[in-house]
C-alpha cells in the first residue's frame, strides 16, 4: 500500500474511533450480545431492533482499542436497514478479509476496506473481528428465538 493510502486508512479508522457511531441505545432490543477479546481487554456490548427480518436499529458500545471501536463503529453503520441475510454475508466478508481468504471488498461496503491492514497484524485481527462475532452469535441466537438469552462471546473461540 502507498503511503497516501495507509494515511487515508488511518484517518478513517481513527474517525470511527474518536466518534463511533451506533452509540445509541435501542429501546426493543430482539438481540443482546456480548464480546470480549481477553488478549487485549477489549469489551462489546450490542442489542438489535429487527423489523421483517432487518436491522432496524443497532447498538454498538465497544470498550477498548482503535481498531475495535472502529471496527464496531463501522458495523453500526453498514448493517442498519439491511436484511439479516445481507448482514451475515457482510459479516463473513469482512471476517475473509481481516484472515487473508479474501481481498475484495464492495464498493457498497465503504470504509470497510480499511480495516483490510489490520490483517498485516495478526495479533490486532481478534480486535477488529470482535463487532462482527458479536453480531453473528447475536443473530444464530435470534434465529435459534434465543436473541435476548444473556451470551457472551469471545474472540478465543474463533
Amino acid at each position: 500500500m502507498n503511503d497516501q493510502l495507509d494515511d487515508m486508512y488511518r484517518e478513517i479508522i481513527l474517525d470511527h474511533y474518536r466518534s463511533p457511531r451506533g452509540k445509541q441505545p435501542v429501546d426493543k432490543a430482539d438481540i443482546s450480545s456480548e464480546g470480549m477479546n481477553p488478549a487485549c481487554g477489549d469489551e462489546i456490548d450490542m442489542q438489535v431492533e429487527i423489523d421483517e427480518e432487518s436491522v432496524k436499529k443497532i447498538s454498538v458500545n465497544c470498550r477498548g482499542c482503535a481498531i475495535s471501536v472502529a471496527s464496531g463503529s463501522m458495523l453500526a453503520e453498514m448493517v442498519k436497514g439491511k436484511s439479516l441475510e445481507e448482514v451475515a454475508r457482510l459479516a463473513e466478508v469482512v471476517r475473509k478479509m481481516l484472515k487473508g481468504e479474501g481481498d475484495e471488498i464492495p464498493e457498497e461496503f465503504g470504509d470497510l476496506d480499511a480495516l483490510k491492514g489490520v490483517r498485516n497484524f495478526p495479533v490486532r485481527v481478534k480486535c477488529a473481528l470482535l463487532s462482527w462475532i458479536t453480531l453473528l452469535d447475536g443473530l444464530t441466537r435470534y434465529k435459534k428465538g434465543e436473541g435476548l438469552r444473556s451470551s457472551a462471546i469471545s474472540t478465543e473461540d474463533k
